[in-house]
């Protein structure tokens, strides 16, 4: 059983203490909190300690929880895993009240600015302030802004050039105190008293960083809780400083962090989190795992003692993985040919995000020395995950259910076994009678992902940018059958034959317009300022404005047939029937 030191403290006595000496470690995130929860922090506690906003109604025995702060002694230090950002917040808070006390000489302002003084810097042995030695540091190795943290500590200055979290929560916290000041002058000195004698933490020290990051596993905390990434990284962080290898460790990390940054956006979790799922998948595939429960991703890694982040080779490889990622994100013209940036394109439409973790398998696998694929295995591979994918989102909805033939597939993937959805292959009359019967609705993510697998029907259309937020443009308008009432069934106008992708500069547009004064800005104009308003890229809507006058309830349904002939003939040439 571990031990742990758990006692709860007033911001005083803990900060005071002579074994306070807090450290931000490097695998720590930079501080993150904004004005947000500056004020969130900064009315609760003023609520709090001027109820009724006035000094004589406070009963000194009550006390305000703050949180917890959970730490482990790292030699001198109390190495701090969780409640980051409430200490680093309430050292601001703590260093703006200590600044406006100057020269204040009435009795309970120099004992209040003692008391703070003994909580930011370290005492001598007689209990005079050290000026030189605060009780917190920070080696956030990703922290650009740390040293400006520290020399707002030291001197309680903030310069106009100063723009880092830090500096504005400061000036938030000045310019409240400020106002606090001026409209109850005579009982300053009683707000900061109360917050260092009545709001009060629970400091939870552990004897190992193993146990404390335990216990914050375990913590729902108020602030911005450590992502698993995080957690991941104080592993690998134990593990390169051990081979004498921890700054090269965070400027990889760092590197790579701001990497994820860029080229992932997860609907959940954090960018990094979003690349250590990738990799698991292909972990799992590696284990031979074809089970549809999936683990979290935290209790994945953990296992055997967070094995996988003891082996350098998996750095590695989660930087080849995202170095990839990066450039189907930037559409690379030099790693992939452009008929698999085509694919691309179409697979970012996807019903669900199922086919990244199958790609990342594929690749992991199947990669050379330098990190390329097959093109034409490659381009196989993709088009035939985009007809199964595709028509699993309308026969089986649902992610979960895709699990069960993926998973195996991926499996098959690792043992270079061909990608076949043997036992899963779909019967022609079925599909189309369900996909007659089927509403492609806007708010179906399969209905987007149909027009844009259908654009690339087109052998004529370019490669579009994964940057230009296309919508749905029902080039019948909606509108038009609302005024016009011209459909002999109204259900056409939702059509998936009635749909196409349209950037959204052009759609706002052209909505609500007949097809006739569509047709202007489907190809671009110049309006009456002599601005160049320009056409879309989509081939199909340029070749229907130049050979049609009108698009008709007849146009809605012979497109839509075309579209499922041309579908089922898709997953045909990829032996997806059976």
């Amino acid at each position: 059983m571990s031990k742990l030191n758990v006692d709860q403290k007033t911001i005083k006595d803990l900060f005071q203490s002579k074994k306070s000496d807090f450290l931000i470690p490097d695998y720590q995130r930079p501080y993150a909190w904004g004005e947000a929860e500056c004020r969130t922090l900064w009315d609760d506690i003023f609520s709090f300690a001027i109820p009724d906003e006035g000094k004589t109604e406070f009963d000194s025995n009550s006390e305000y929880f703050l949180g917890p702060i959970v730490t482990f002694r790292n030699e001198d230090k109390l190495e701090v895993i969780d409640g980051q950002q409430r200490l680093t917040t309430l050292m601001l808070l703590l260093r703006a009240f200590y600044s406006k006390f100057g020269h204040m000489q009435d009795k309970a302002s120099i004992s209040t600015k003692q008391n703070i003084e003994k909580c930011l810097w370290k005492t001598d042995e007689f209990g005079e302030p050290d000026m030189s030695q605060l009780k917190i540091d920070s080696e956030v190795a990703t922290d650009n802004d740390k040293e400006e943290f520290l020399e707002i500590l030291r001197t309680g200055i903030v310069n106009k050039e100063m723009k880092s979290k830090y500096a504005c929560n400061f000036r938030f916290f000045q310019n409240n105190i400020d106002e606090f000041l001026s409209k109850y002058p005579t009982y300053f000195a009683y707000l900061p008293t109360r917050i260092m004698n009545n709001c009060i933490l629970l400091p939870i020290e552990a004897e190992s960083q193993d146990t404390a990051l335990r216990i914050f596993s375990t913590l729902n905390d108020r602030g911005k809780p450590l992502s698993d990434a995080d957690i991941f990284k104080a592993q690998f962080y134990k593990h390169f400083s051990k081979l004498g290898k921890k700054e090269e460790f965070i400027a990889q990390w760092k590197k790579l962090e701001e990497l994820c940054e860029r080229i992932f956006h997860p609907i959940s979790g954090t960018p990094m989190d979003e690349l250590f799922t990738r990799y698991m998948y292909f972990v799992r595939a590696k284990m031979g795992i074809v089970s549809s429960t999936t683990e979290a991703l935290r209790k994945f890694y953990e296992k055997n003692s967070y094995a996988l982040l003891k082996d350098t080779n998996t750095l590695t490889e989660l930087i080849v993985l995202a170095e990839f990622w990066e450039d189907v994100s930037n559409q690379d013209t030099e790693r992939f040919s452009n008929r698999v940036l085509k694919r691309f394109f179409v697979l970012n439409y996807a019903p669900n995000g199922m086919w990244t973790y199958f790609v990342s398998v594929y690749f992991m696998q199947n990669k050379d020395d330098e990190g390329l694929l097959d093109d034409e295995k490659f381009y196989t591979f993709l088009q035939k995950i985009t007809g199964f994918i595709w028509t699993y989102a309308i026969t089986n909805p649902g992610v979960n259910a895709l699990r069960t033939p993926v998973y195996a597939e991926m499996v098959n993937i690792v043992n270079d076994k061909p990608v076949e959805f043997s036992k899963y292959k779909f019967d022609a009359d079925t599909i189309r009678s369900i996909f007659d019967n089927f509403s492609f609705n806007n708010a179906r993510p399969i209905t987007k992902a149909m027009i844009a697998w259908w654009a690339y029907q087109n052998d004529k259309q370019p490669l579009l940018s994964l940057e230009t937020t296309f919508e749905i443009e029902h080039i019948y308008a909606r509108n038009r059958n609302e005024k016009e009432n011209s459909l002999t069934d109204a259900r056409n106008v939702e059509s998936l034959g009635n749909k196409a992708l349209l950037e959204k500069r052009i759609n706002i547009r052209a909505s609500d317009y007949r097809f006739a004064d569509k047709k202007k800005y489907y190809e671009g104009f110049t309006n009456s300022k002599g601005q160049v308003k320009e056409g879309t890229g989509v081939v199909e809507l340029l070749d229907l404005t130049a050979t049609s006058t009108d698009f008709t309830e007849n146009d809605i349904i012979d497109r839509y047939k075309k579209m499922i002939d041309c579908f089922i003939n898709y997953l045909q040439k990829n032996s997806l029937i059976k």
